[in-house]
């Protein structure tokens, strides 16, 4: 549309001015839904090349295969968390039961390894750092199998019959306490002399 052909038309310069700035609307309008289309144009045909080419690389590839391998992986990876935990579950145990067995007094070290090996396959459960029911199967272990272990109290009652029991020749002989041993004996040494001899212990301690 030109302006000669609507002075020919006999529109006023203010008429014509009027058509002019309205049409020109409606070209810039036209012209921005042009633009509109053809970007949204440009970014479908983006997207839909994007995707095929995602496409291809299954070509070939079955999705049950694809699914199988994935659970196979999730398999794994939980396998594997379990079994770290479980081996820091044991290694914590084994801590646990070390500290507890380095208390107590065995007969040999193959023994403690027997013991040990036997509180493992006990099933008993560590619960913040301690061993639960530990103590109580320490002691039926003592009962049912003794030899393992030593008798504290008894290696002690020993080593005091020792002290007194000396070669004839100028030394003590089985039984030679005077008052004045009697006196600097400890508690442990006197009940261990007690035990021993309980005669001898009467008549010193009267």
């Amino acid at each position: 549309m030109k302006t000669e052909e609507l002075k020919a038309k006999g529109l006023t310069e203010e008429q014509i001015s009027f058509v002019m700035a309205e049409n020109g609307k409606d070209i810039k309008k036209a012209k921005d839904d042009l633009k509109a289309m053809t970007d949204d144009r440009d970014q479908w045909k983006s997207k839909a090349e994007t995707a095929e080419d995602a496409l291809n690389k299954f070509d070939g590839i079955e999705p049950d295969k694809i699914r199988a391998e994935l659970d196979e992986w999730k398999q794994k990876a939980a396998d594997a968390a379990k079994e770290a935990q479980k081996q820091i579950a044991e290694r914590d145990f084994a801590d646990a039961l070390k500290a507890e067995l380095d208390g107590i007094s065995f007969s040999s070290e193959a023994a403690k390894r027997a013991i040990t090996a036997e509180i493992k396959g006990a099933g008993l459960t560590l619960k913040n750092g301690k061993i639960l029911g530990l103590n109580d199967l320490i002691t039926q272990l003592k009962e049912s199998d003794a030899s393992a272990f030593v008798d504290d109290s008894a290696e002690k009652a020993k080593q005091q019959q020792a002290k007194f029991t000396q070669p004839v020749g100028g030394q003590r002989t089985p039984g030679a306490v005077t008052k004045e041993d009697f006196r600097k004996m400890s508690l442990d040494e006197r009940i261990a002399l007690k035990a021993r001899d309980p005669e001898t212990y009467a008549s010193l301690k009267g």
